[in-house]
């Protein structure tokens, strides 16, 4: 069992940055991979940011390519979201997911666990 909780959220200016954290319990987070979610009002979840187990291999929406960042520390049960420049299109609630061994990083079924969101607002 892998229990997710985000922090870092809030309200930050057009331009502006904030780092997002996702904390796991369990001793085998280590094979777990990690991806970000998040789904503004309205609209659908979606998939924004992954890193593997390993950390070796990431992938990232097109839209936040350049400006997001995603890092993990396994000996710290960490992910890390770092955003950059943000835009008023990144307001939204943002999830961590935990996924054993999932190799198919985009996709929100390969996904086993779910943290309980951290709200992004960006306003210009």
């Amino acid at each position: 069992q892998v229990q997710l909780v985000e922090s870092g959220g809030g309200l930050v200016q057009a331009g502006g940055s904030l780092r997002l954290s996702c904390a796991a319990s369990g001793r085998t987070f280590s094979t777990y991979a990690v991806g970000w979610f998040r789904q503004a009002p309205g609209k659908e979840r979606e998939f924004v940011a992954a890193i593997s187990w390993t950390g070796g291999s990431t992938d990232y929406r097109d839209s936040v390519k350049g400006r997001f960042t995603i890092s993990r520390d396994n000996a710290k049960n960490t992910v890390h979201l770092q955003m950059n420049n943000l835009k008023s299109e990144d307001s939204a609630v943002y999830y961590c997911a935990a996924g054993y061994r999932t190799l198919v990083l985009r996709e929100q079924d390969k996904y086993n666990y779910w943290g309980q969101g951290t709200q992004v607002t960006v306003f210009s």
